[in-house]
């Protein structure tokens, strides 16, 4: 038995509700995979903050219809469509993805939409080479700990050259009065 009205409006509801909580989403095939594949996969994405949904093109359709921010995701959306709706850890859920599609070999990836941006296939895998937000932070950390070593050393360096500076002048002064006095002698 198929679904109701109302079992696809609650449907086209919770998709909505899971695009406004994604910053990423994908699409794949899914054709040929049995269902504890499919739970698999699904087990695979949820620690890394991101969740695989199946259902109808149309409807998906009806959940983006009007919101700029997902539209391009229609262009996808042909055959048996999953889609896999990431929240937190771009890279993290689609190097799972990645590695579910290496052990099952039945999904392929059509693309996906970010920031209102269609992506190819080949610029969703290159969101795995990004570093991830940890990664960043410990960068960062390490930027703004060296700060304060490269301050000192630099102001601990004025005082020495300027020191430096200071001794040269006498013994500049005499050889400049020596030559002076050498020309005017000859």
């Amino acid at each position: 038995m198929g679904r109701t009205l109302a079992n696809k409006k609650e449907l086209v509801a919770e998709i909505k509700a899971l695009l406004d909580d994604a910053q990423l989403a994908f699409v794949i095939d899914y054709k040929g995979l049995t269902v504890s594949e499919i739970s698999d996969l699904r087990n695979r994405l949820r620690p890394k903050g991101a969740e695989c949904k199946i259902a109808k093109n149309t409807l998906m359709r009806i959940a983006v219809d009007g919101n700029e921010n997902w539209q391009p995701i229609t262009e996808f959306l042909k055959d048996s469509s999953a889609f896999v709706l990431v929240k937190e850890d771009f890279g993290g859920a689609i190097k799972e993805y990645q590695a579910f599609q290496k052990d099952t070999k039945k999904t392929t990836l059509r693309g996906g939409v970010m920031e209102g941006q269609s992506l190819s296939e080949d610029q969703v895998k290159a969101i795995t080479e990004l570093p991830t937000k940890e990664e960043l932070m410990a960068r960062l950390a390490g930027a703004i700990k060296a700060m304060p070593t490269r301050v000192a050393v630099g102001v601990n360096a004025v005082p020495t050259k300027l020191a430096v500076g200071v001794k040269e002048v006498p013994a500049s002064l005499a050889r400049a009065l020596k030559a002076v006095s050498e020309k005017d002698a000859a």
